[in-house]
C-alpha cells in the first residue's frame, strides 16, 4: 500500500521535471532491462559494493556497464555486478 503513494510521488515528480525544463538526468532503459538492473540488492550484492558503480555527488551514481545513465542507485543491482 506504501507503493501507491509512492508512485504517485513519482509520477508527481516526473511531471514537474518534464514541465520545468531543468530535467537533467538520464536513463539508460534498454540496458537497464538487458542486465536486470532492480532498484534494490538482491542477495547482499548492490551497486555501491560493485567495481563498475561510479558514486555521484548526491544520492545516485552511475554504472560503467550502463553508459548514458546517472540515476543508478547504490542500492541497486543488475546482472553485471562485479567484485573482482
Amino acid at each position: 500500500m506504501a507503493d501507491t503513494g509512492r508512485r504517485q510521488f513519482l509520477k508527481a515528480a516526473a511531471l514537474l521535471c518534464l514541465f520545468s525544463g531543468e530535467a537533467s538526468a538520464k536513463t539508460n532503459v534498454s540496458l537497464r532491462q538487458t542486465f536486470q538492473y532492480q532498484g534494490m540488492p538482491k542477495d547482499g550484492m548492490s551497486c555501491s559494493s560493485c567495481l563498475e558503480f561510479i558514486a555521484g555527488d548526491k544520492d545516485l551514481g552511475r554504472c560503467r556497464v550502463i553508459p548514458g545513465d546517472d540515476e543508478i542507485s547504490p542500492n541497486g543491482y543488475c546482472t553485471k555486478w562485479n567484485s573482482m
